[in-house]
């Protein structure tokens, strides 16, 4: 069995990076298996770093990756690392010795990777032949369109899961969505509770044939967006808020916030489903 490690973070979802996967995955035969190690990065939004939230970006990650190769007949395991690139990529190494190593960066004039000399450290202290993409995604952009879904009691609605069903059309494959549920504060049965609606709702989008991924986020929404956006390249921001009348998000302006720094399309959804809003 022929095992690849693939390292990388923001540039996961570029398209030359997938391609090089598939090309080495059909070199190594039926029997490779290809490692997804994501270094965790920290949010620059908020007063308080939560860990859930720092755990669930890198693991967002892994698993849209993971069910893309899947698709393509690839079989893939997920590995969320250390936050410095280097030592994530030893530790990978370490525990499942494969037998090349793929490293995803932005171009050197932007990569903090590069200014450490992470590829010849790496080929150094591992002995395995390294391979590096090089991937502007901002300005090549990703073969998916990506949209964050932002939502908390009104996660589960029907009128959420309809609007996003409809966005996929007849090609729910060439879509990503990304749903993140901010907390309701910062305990333990907040992100306990975020963490169960955000499954909730990844579940039935999957179910319905939707490629998705969830996390939860900062209590504060428009900073749980903010952080979001700082992880993920995304096309265009879907908000499910309760009716104006019960909505503190509404009174909060979140909307229009949103919109006016980042330029994004964002679509507003709102939901009268009472088992939805006051679903724990």
């Amino acid at each position: 069995m022929s095992t690849i490690l693939v390292v990388a973070n923001e540039t996961l979802a570029g398209a030359g990076l997938l391609d090089v996967v598939k090309e080495r995955a059909a070199a190594g035969g039926e029997d490779t298996r290809v490692i997804v190690c994501v270094p965790r990065n920290k949010p620059k939004h908020g007063n308080i770093i939560y860990d859930d939230f720092v755990f669930d970006a890198a693991k967002v990650r892994i698993d849209l990756a993971r069910r893309f190769l899947r698709d393509q007949g690839i079989s893939a395991i997920g590995d969320i690392g250390d936050t410095d690139p280097y030592t994530a990529t030893m530790d990978a190494v370490a525990e499942h010795h494969p037998d090349e190593i793929i490293v995803s960066t932005y171009p050197a004039t932007v990569s903090g990777w590069l200014r450490r000399d992470l590829i010849e450290r790496i080929e150094q202290a591992s002995g395995l032949p390294v391979q590096h993409v090089v991937q502007d995604i901002d300005a090549e952009g990703i073969p998916f369109k990506v949209t964050l879904v932002v939502a908390a009691k009104t996660a589960s609605g029907d009128e959420l899961l309809n609007s996003l069903k409809a966005r996929a059309g007849d090609d729910p494959r060439g879509s990503l969505f990304i749903v993140i549920v901010p907390q309701e504060g910062g305990e333990g049965q907040h992100a306990a509770r975020a963490r169960a609606r955000m499954a909730q709702v990844v579940d039935r989008l999957v179910s319905e044939g939707l490629i998705a991924a969830g996390m939860i986020g900062d209590p504060d929404p428009y900073t749980a967006t903010m952080n979001a956006l700082q992880f993920f390249r995304v096309d265009d921001i879907v908000i499910s808020t309760l009716p104006a009348t019960r909505s503190g998000w509404l009174r909060a302006d979140l909307i229009e916030r949103v919109r006016k720094v980042t330029n994004k399309p964002v679509e507003h959804i709102e939901t009268a489903d009472r088992a939805a809003a006051n679903a724990a």
